[in-house]
């Protein structure tokens, strides 16, 4: 198999098997994030990604679920994704899911009859990296989109029949911007239909623009307090029938079916920002070395 590192892939889609069709980022640009920094964008040549798909028909030729990869999957226009993904079809016939993620901008270039015809041949589920519905924050991280392109482009997806995760991230706006990134992100995500709300904190990686921004005074991240309060004020604005899928360092359960646990979960969210040891929580999250 041939994979281009970093690899990343989402933990609660079936791991494997795993095909790589895209290398890197398009964008590569967002300031807390460095995992594709030294990879540059290009598509995974045909010849290695038939190769690859004859060693997965090798081990399991009834394979019924696939792991598109890298970063942002969906990017090459229609034209030049579709031919890929007959291939895959061609070795794997019996797929029923081509799980992904991608870039909301990803979906600029497709139309929703072409959407429908990527639906059909098995991408049915996919997940964006939103983490904001706020203007002014998604211009300060430089995600490359506006409020106005995340409701166009998930709308395409829900008339295309595509089911879609869309995440929050927690703190990504600083302390000065914390309420508005979690009024207006949840005022953005209650226009949607996602099946799915995502949600962790943000960790000042080494070499991300935005630790260099702390370090200067530009940026003030949340505490642990502060991240769980700006958490439960977006919580408290969602009005999703979705599922919730949160990651705190508490290790709090705040995930499973988010209206039907919406008081339970604010409720714990209180609890913890009254007694949680905030001490022993920054340590655990200055631990984190990845995404």
């Amino acid at each position: 198999m041939h994979f281009t590192e970093p690899v990343y892939r989402n933990p609660y889609w079936p791991t494997w098997p795993l095909i790589q069709i895209t290398q890197g980022c398009t964008h590569n640009s967002c300031k807390f994030c460095t995992m594709y920094k030294d990879v540059s964008f290009r598509m995974q040549p045909m010849d290695l990604l038939e190769e690859d798909l004859r060693e997965l028909r090798a081990d399991d030729p009834h394979a019924k679920t696939i792991q598109l990869l890298s970063a942002n999957p969906l990017a090459p226009a229609y034209d030049r994704l579709m031919p890929r993904l007959e291939l895959i079809k061609k070795y794997l016939p019996e797929l029923e899911h081509m799980y992904t993620a991608t870039r909301v901008s990803d979906l600029k270039n497709k139309t929703v009859e072409q959407l429908r015809n990527l639906r059909d041949i098995g991408v049915n589920e996919i997940s964006l990296g939103v983490e904001s519905g706020d203007a002014w924050t998604l211009k300060r991280i430089n995600k490359g989109y506006a409020p106005e392109d995340i409701l166009e482009q998930c709308h395409k997806l829900e008339e295309a029949g595509i089911q879609y995760w869309v995440t929050f991230l927690n703190g990504v706006a600083g302390r000065e911007y914390s309420e508005n990134h979690a009024i207006h992100t949840a005022e953005i995500f209650n226009q949607l239909k996602p099946m799915l709300v995502g949600t962790g904190g943000l960790t000042l990686f080494p070499g991300t623009p935005l630790l260099e921004e702390a370090r200067r005074g530009e940026f003030t991240p949340l505490t642990e307090r502060e991240l769980m309060q700006e958490l439960k004020l977006f919580l408290e604005r969602l009005t999703c029938d979705c599922e919730l899928n949160a990651h705190h360092t508490s290790s709090m359960n705040l995930s499973g079916p988010f209206l039907a646990r919406k008081k339970e979960i604010l409720d714990s969210l209180q609890y913890g920002i009254d007694h949680f040891d905030m001490d022993k929580l920054t340590k655990i999250r200055n631990k984190k070395r990845t995404l």
